[in-house]
Order: structure tokens, then C-alpha cells, then sequence
């Protein structure tokens, strides 16, 4: 089985594919987790690595091949990432929505940076992102039909949102 999470920065995509991976024992893979290291390897931070991406095409279709890779290789597999819906033939396909106000408080607390900081970097991280997608796949990341659940994770609690899903994969066994 192959489940794909996706949704914005700080919609609690990797709290949501942890508890999925611990409860269904699947393996899980987080195209943020792998963009995050590659920044890291260059030296560079989140925002200036997704600006070179944004002049660099090569790195955004390196990693989605990667991902499209995976996916066809791995039979068990969590994979979380803001495209994998769209790029990834899964049995299961969620998105994770809430508030910009919401999403920067819990960036906020994680990274240990004020509110109105996490809120204008998520901002311009997801306005670069739409543009990327939109140049190199004609994707539109707002298009929320190729979701087969689209939870809004301000209204419920991480385990409640793991438990609808759980019991979605249950139907489709």
C-alpha cells in the first residue's frame, strides 16, 4: 500500500505520517526531510535553498523523480511531501489543510521563532512553491480533487486526524 500526505508548511503532515508509519508499520519518507538535508549540505537555509530551486529546476525534478522512484520500488510506504499526491500513484491520498494563523503558530513554536516571522516565511515559501509547480508541472497546488480526504487539522487532535485515516486504509484492505 501506498499512502501519500500532503498539505502546507505546518499542517502537520510529518506529526501525522509518524503516527501512520508507527500504527500501520510502514516505512516513511519525507520529501521535506530530504529538501531540509540537501539545504543543509549546501550551507544554505530552507528559504535560500527553495529561491535556488526556484532558478534551478534540476533540484525540484531530481527529487521528484526520486520520489516517483520510491514509490515504484516500495510496496509499504508512507510517502509525506507537498507534491506527492499529485506525482505518486497511491492507493491512498490525503491533504492536510488549516489557517495560515494556525500553521505559523506551530512553525513558530517548532523552530523557536516569533508568530509574525514563521507567518511571512510560510507565506513566502508556499507563494514560491505554487510558482514552481505551476512552471514545471502546469500543477496547480491548490487543486484539491486528486485527494481522496482532505482533513482540516485545526479541528482535530493528531491522533483523532491518524485514526480517520487508519480507518480509511481499513476500508480499502
Amino acid at each position: 500500500m501506498i499512502i501519500t500526505i500532503s498539505g502546507p508548511p505546518g499542517s502537520g503532515k510529518s506529526t501525522l505520517s509518524k503516527l501512520l508509519s508507527a500504527k500501520l508499520g510502514m516505512e516513511l519518507v519525507s520529501m521535506g526531510d530530504v529538501f531540509r538535508k540537501l539545504a543543509q549540505d549546501r550551507c544554505m537555509s530552507l528559504e535560500e535553498f527553495g529561491l535556488l530551486a526556484q532558478r534551478d529546476e534540476k533540484i525540484d525534478r531530481k527529487l521528484d523523480e526520486e520520489q516517483k522512484k520510491m514509490a515504484k520500488e516500495k510496496d509499504n510506504v508512507i510517502l509525506e511531501g507537498r507534491l506527492s499526491g499529485f506525482l505518486v500513484d497511491a492507493d491512498l491520498k490525503v491533504w492536510l489543510k488549516a489557517p495560515l494563523k494556525i500553521r505559523a503558530e506551530r512553525i513558530a513554536k517548532r523552530e523557536n521563532k516569533p508568530i509574525s516571522n514563521a507567518m511571512a516565511e510560510a507565506s513566502k515559501r508556499e507563494e514560491c512553491e505554487r510558482e514552481r509547480y505551476l512552471k514545471y508541472y502546469n500543477i496547480d497546488i491548490h487543486d484539491l480533487s486528486v485527494y481522496d480526504l482532505v482533513i482540516d487539522s485545526s479541528k482535530l487532535k493528531p491522533e483523532e486526524i491518524s485514526e480517520l485515516v487508519v480507518k480509511a486504509v481499513e476500508y480499502l484492505i
